[in-house]
Parts: structure tokens; sequence; C-alpha cells
């Protein structure tokens, strides 16, 4: 059955934001091209393009993303960080409840973020109904952002908003309804979008990405709470968008994994569709780079700013399922998608018997500021990185900056100020595996060096769609329609092609869907497309650290109570999720 919501008119609203906290509306009055006071046609458009870092952000879709899966975890670090009233803890138990601030803050900057797209195509349609081309080859990327949005609510809610003019009412589509209704909103793009625009706007070969990420997903679209019933045709579709993106030519495979989440990751040949931070919206974040670090360590000695915050580690099960692949051999050893190792501490420092920060202070490398980076991928036991002194200054050599072993300076356990951090394996709840310390981190993205202060302006691009989940949802469409060999070879592309730095992973001899989908979080691992995955493959009701629930209700989230009560004055126009 379909639904309508009534609409009120506020501003720019797709619909009424349900929330009494927010109605004040950020105005971006920018250029895409940083030129100043916006023409009507960029005007339009970069508000849409802006509002993807605030949907994005790590304490709105990505982290909602991240800690439902099996991937993240955030305890309240120390009993005194990152409690945030436990809506970190419920998304990671699966005990969300229709109050929870993470699923509401994700509701409400998504649903913005479809607003101005709205609010774009507004703009632009009479522009392009009179022959503007530029205006109507903006009007495609809007209709293509707006379908991309929606996609994310239909992933994360099980609803998308069709509406086409702001006086109108929003109509709330579920089900095959919603599949089709956003498969022809791409299609309609499809074949007019621009080809070349770069990663940062949305392209032909984006469209053709989220068509292909579409129909894979349609089973699960069309009955969230069942098994997912994979049909061939929709198979095929995915077959046929990701050939289109293979065939085209324009994409290729990074060599070194780590340099598609680089400053100079927009002119990555891998990279599809990406959140731009190029400095041209003046509101960028390297968030994505320091949620997940130590709050003790300072990655960037020309940032004196620059530090973690003890956010998310991995959890002890997806670390695992690295041990099971590699079995004897260390997965650092074997996977060069696991960590790079960046701070080169010479052999005669590495062994630290003996020393603790109260009496290494000749324990120390020296490196310039701008050829420092801090190890990257999946972080263990006791990082190198800057260090402060009494005065808050990093301490320096003749030719740079020293470089220690990181000073456990946060939290409250025994260690602080006077033992390393050393991030161990344990993670959970538990007040031992809740401490500052407690888990592997992920450094997966750089750390700016063209940021001013380390943590809040970067130049790296947020990847969003990648040429290897082409090539990994073809090899999943092949493997499900039977085609064993032609899927083997496909994620075997994707494996062996990280061939920049040892260890290169070797390619496998079978594959079956475990394999895929232990490949998917190889890949994939702290990029928001965790959670999907599980729901896909029927995993999602597995257990894993502090989460037991089972119940397949969760495979969604709860609609905002601020939601459902805001549009009380009309029965039955938004209807609650099942199980909340």
């Amino acid at each position: 059955m379909k639904n309508k919501i009534i609409i009120a008119a506020l501003g720019l609203g797709l619909f009424l934001n349900w929330s009494c906290t927010d109605l004040e509306e950020k105005v971006l009055d920018e250029s895409l091209n940083g030129g100043g006071q916006a023409d009507a046609i960029s005007g339009a458009i970069a508000p849409a393009y802006g509002q993807l870092k605030s949907t994005w952000i790590h304490t709105n879709n990505f982290g909602l993303q991240l800690i439902a899966s099996d991937e993240g975890i955030l305890p309240y670090r120390g009993g005194t960080d990152w409690y945030d009233g436990g809506k970190y803890l419920a998304v990671h138990a699966h005990t969300t409840t229709p109050t929870n601030d993470l699923v509401t803050s994700t509701w409400n900057e998504l649903t913005k973020n479809i607003s101005r797209t709205l609010s774009a195509i507004e703009v632009l349609t009479p522009l392009a109904e009179a022959g503007n081309t530029e205006a109507q080859g903006a009007l495609y990327e809007m209709k293509a952002l707006r379908a991309y949005l929606n996609m994310m609510t239909l992933d994360s809610w099980g609803l998308v908003f069709k509406k086409e003019a702001s006086a109108a009412t929003s109509e709330i589509l579920r089900g095959q309804d919603a599949v089709t209704y956003i498969e022809n909103e791409l299609l309609s793009v499809a074949d007019v979008i621009n080809k070349d625009k770069g990663p940062g706007r949305m392209t032909q070969a984006a469209v053709w990405g989220l068509l292909a990420r579409l129909n894979m997903n349609a089973a699960v679209y069309r009955d969230p709470y069942g098994t997912p019933s994979f049909t061939t045709a929709d198979l095929d579709k995915v077959i046929k968008y990701t050939d289109n993106i293979i065939n085209s030519g324009k994409f290729t495979l990074s060599p070194e994994y780590f340099d598609l989440f680089d400053d100079n990751n927009n002119s990555n040949k891998e990279v599809i569709f990406a959140l731009d931070q190029r400095g041209v919206l003046k509101d960028e974040n390297n968030r994505w780079a320091y949620w997940s670090i130590p709050g003790s360590m300072f990655p960037r000695p020309e940032s004196i700013n620059a530090d973690g915050t003890d956010g998310p580690a991995i959890t002890s099960d997806f670390y695992q399922t690295w041990v099971d692949a590699y079995g004897s051999v260390d997965p650092a050893n074997a996977d060069s998608r696991f960590y790079k190792n960046n701070a080169k501490v010479p052999d005669n420092l590495k062994d630290l018997t003996g020393l603790s920060p109260l009496n290494d202070e000749n324990h120390y490398y020296c490196v310039k500021a701008e050829e420092f980076e801090i190890d990257r991928g999946i972080m263990r036991g006791i990082p190198w990185a800057a260090r402060k002194d009494a005065n808050g200054a990093f301490y320096k050599c003749d030719t740079g900056y020293r470089i220690y072993p990181v000073k456990q300076i946060k939290g409250n356990g025994p260690d602080k100020n006077v033992g390393y951090v050393n991030l161990t394996l344990k993670v959970d709840f538990t007040k031992e595996g809740s401490m500052h310390y407690s888990g592997y981190r992920v450094s997966k993205y750089q750390f700016s060096h063209t940021s001013p202060d380390g943590n809040y302006y970067s130049s790296v691009d947020m990847v969003l769609l990648r040429y290897a989940e082409i090539f990994m949802m073809r090899a999943e469409a092949k493997l499900r329609k039977g085609d064993t060999a032609g899927a083997l070879a496909d994620m075997n592309t994707v494996r062996t092609s990280r061939t920049a730095r040892a260890p290169i992973p070797a390619a496998l001899p079978a594959i079956n869907l475990n394999i895929l989908y232990r490949e998917y979080g190889f890949e994939f691992y702290w990029e928001g497309l965790r959670r999907n995955t599980q729901i896909r493959f029927s995993h999602f009701e597995d257990k894993w650290t502090e989460k037991s629930d089972t119940d397949v209700n969760k495979r969604l989230f709860p609609i905002p109570q601020v939601a459902i009560d805001g549009a009380s004055n009309t029965p039955g126009y938004l209807v609650q999720n099942k199980g909340y």
C-alpha cells in the first residue's frame, strides 16, 4: 500500500523534519568551482552535494552503518567517553529504540539532503526546459543524487520518499514500488548524464554502479525480513551495469590499496563516486581518519591540534575473520589491505623491554614533519607518533620531530601518564574491554597534509563507490547464477590487483558464498558497507561481541519517534517499522 505524508511548508523541507531542535537550515552560498557568489546553477547543486558531509559524518550515517555491523564497536570508554546517552551501545547490541539519537540524527541529515536535491531540481527544471544545456546536465545529476539518497533511506528504513514539488505531498514507497521508483529515476538519466565530471559529481558510471547496487540488493529491499530470493532478472541487470563500467575502460584498480584514501584520491582511477572535500565548500572534515585512532596519538607533527578520539574499534569477531583466512600467517604478512607500516621504526628501537614513557627520553627517531605518516589499516599493539612536552609543544630534533612510542595520556586506567598505548584485541562493554586502549583500531584514511589543524579540514575525499565494488558485485551475481569460474576470476581480479607493495594477496583457488562474503569484508572494511553486506548474505542475525539479538526485524532501523509524532495528525501516513 502506498501512503502519503502531508507536507508543512518549511523552507527547503522534503517533508517536516519532525524535530524541534534543528529547524534552522544552513545555506551554502558557494559555487562548485569556488568562485564566490554562486550563479543559479552551481548555487543550486552545491548545497545538495555539500550536505553529503553531514549525512555521512561519523556521528551520523557512517557511525550508524559501522556500529550496527560486526565490524565496529564503540564502548563507554573508561566510563567517561563516548557514552552519548548509550546510543552506540544500543546500535551495536541491536537494542535500538525509536528515540535513539544516532538513528534520529542520521534520518534528519539524510532527509535534509533529499530536500536539497528537490530544491535544486525546482531551480534547474525551468532553466533546463528553456534549453540551458548546463542546467540540463546539473538537473540530471540532482535526479541521480536524489535516487542515491533514497536508496540510503530504503536500505536503512525500508522506505523512500517520492516528491516532485515542494508544494506537493510526499508519497512513501516500500518494497518493489520503492525499487522500481529508484530504478526508473536512475534509468531516466543514465544515457544523458555527464560521463567525466569526476568522482565528486554524479556521472554515468556512478549511475550504472548505483543501478548494479540497487539490483544486487533488490531481493532484500522487496522483502527486508525474509530470506533473500535473488532473481535471474536482478542478477542479469547487475552483470549488465557492471559490464558497462568495466568495458568503458575509464577505471583501474589502485595498485596501492591505501592510495584510495589519501590526499590525492580525487584523481585515483578506482574512485567512481566520492564526497568531494577539496576545499570548495569550506566545511570539510577528516573524521573518518581520526575517529578510531588512540586519543593519546598525534599523527601530524605539523598540526599541533591533530589527535585521535579513542572512538570505535574493530570487533574481535571481525578480526578473527582475517586470522581464520590466513591461519598461521599473520594477516599483516599475507594481505597488504590489512596493514601498511608507515612509521619506519629503526630495528634497534623496536624492543621496548624495560622502557616506559618515564625513562625513554632517548628512545626516539627523527623525521621531517611532512614525511611522517602513521601506520595504516588495522593498528595493533604500541603505535609510534609525535609526542608533546610539558608545555604542549612537540619534541623536536635537528632534522625535524622526535617520533616515540605513544604515551597513554587519556583515560583513567592505571597506565595513564606512566605507560604506553598498547592496543589489545579484547574490546567489549565490560570495564576491561572499555578502557581507552582496548580494541584494535582502524587507520584507513590519511590524516590530510592540506589540513591546517589535522582533524577538521581535509582534501581526502570520502569514497562512496569504487571500481573494486563493481567487480565484486559482478562476481556475486555470477556466483548466485551458477557461474563459479567467472565469479572466481572477478574476485581474484580485485584480490591480486594491489601490487604496489608486498604482501600481495594471492589468488584463491575456489569460491563460494562464504568466501565471497569474507572477501567483501577484507576489501571494504570501514567504508560503511558491512551492514548491507551482512543482511544480503544472511549474517546479520549472527552473534558477535556484545550483540546476541537474532530478531530479523532489526535489519531495518526504527523510524525516529519525533518523525512518528510529527506525522500523528495524519494517521497511517508514517507507520513504524516492525518490531519497534
